[in-house]
């Protein structure tokens, strides 16, 4: 059997979609998560801590392809640091890793330790691919539900290209698959929409009634985002399924067909 391929964040959002797509490729998972899980047909589960470090190494042993999807709103950094020494230990044969698009050119703390994290495995001296997509439907959807709740919801003056996550997955599972690429064209939905046109469409979908209020974004980051800077660049690949297809599916939109197109 070939040696599993060791998923970390493998629990969340886009664990749940590429383990499936890595399992019907034939390919054994062993899942890394701090609570463990039940293990079924191909999939491993092993517990550990990246926080830590602890049993780490544990995880990573045997595996020789690590894909390294954990993340959150801090200590990214840190996290992949304590990955890429276990798996230069394990002499893991490549990593692969998601990120942002924007991580080097938005000034956001959280973005700058997707890009410290992304510095640690290209140090590493391990062969790497590395792929920066663009915000998830899922994350703009929850988002959106929570500013629905307001009276008046305050729209940012910035765009968004979403990209579904069931098309990152896809990407993800091709690279995992396929030899170490280095940085590799940007993944970013198929629209570029305003924050405002995204929260309209919910609204719609949803059929309620709010007041939006624009707002601007004060700062280097706001700037940033004014120009663009987390929007894909040229030579980037696209998704296929829209905002509006995703909402269409989520909430049931009357006449989806027509506004999935």
């Amino acid at each position: 059997m070939n040696s599993p391929i060791l998923v970390t964040g493998g629990t969340g959002t886009l664990g749940r979609l590429v383990t499936p797509l890595l399992r019907d490729a034939g390919q054994p998972v062993r899942i890394l998560s701090r609570h463990g899980g039940s293990p079924a047909a191909g999939v491993e589960q092993v517990t550990a801590d990246l926080a830590t470090g602890d049993q780490v190494d544990d995880a990573v042993r045997d595996a020789e392809i690590v894909l390294h999807l954990a993340g959150g709103q801090k200590g990214d950094d840190q996290v992949a640091r304590t990955l890429v020494r276990a798996a230069q230990r394990a002499r893991v044969r490549r990593l692969v890793f998601i990120s942002v698009i924007g991580a080097d050119r938005v000034p956001l703390g959280w973005l700058r330790t997707k890009l410290a994290a992304e510095e640690a495995i290209v140090g590493s001296g391990l062969p790497w691919t590395i792929l920066r997509a663009a915000q998830f439907h899922e994350l703009v959807l929850t988002l959106a539900r929570k500013m629905a709740a307001l009276p008046v919801i305050p729209a940012p003056g910035m765009r968004l290209q979403p990209v579904d996550g069931r098309d990152v997955a896809a990407r993800l599972v091709e690279l995992t698959l396929a030899p170490p690429a280095g940085r590799v064209p940007d993944l970013a939905g198929p629209r570029v929409y305003t924050m405002g046109e995204l929260i309209r469409g919910y609204l719609r979908a949803t059929g309620r009634r709010r007041l939006l209020l624009p707002v601007r974004m004060p700062g280097r980051a706001g700037r940033a985002y004014r120009a663009g800077a987390n929007l894909t660049s040229d030579g980037a690949s696209t998704g296929t399924r829209t905002w509006e297809a995703f909402l269409a599916e989520q909430v049931g939109i009357p006449g989806s067909s027509r506004m999935a197109r």
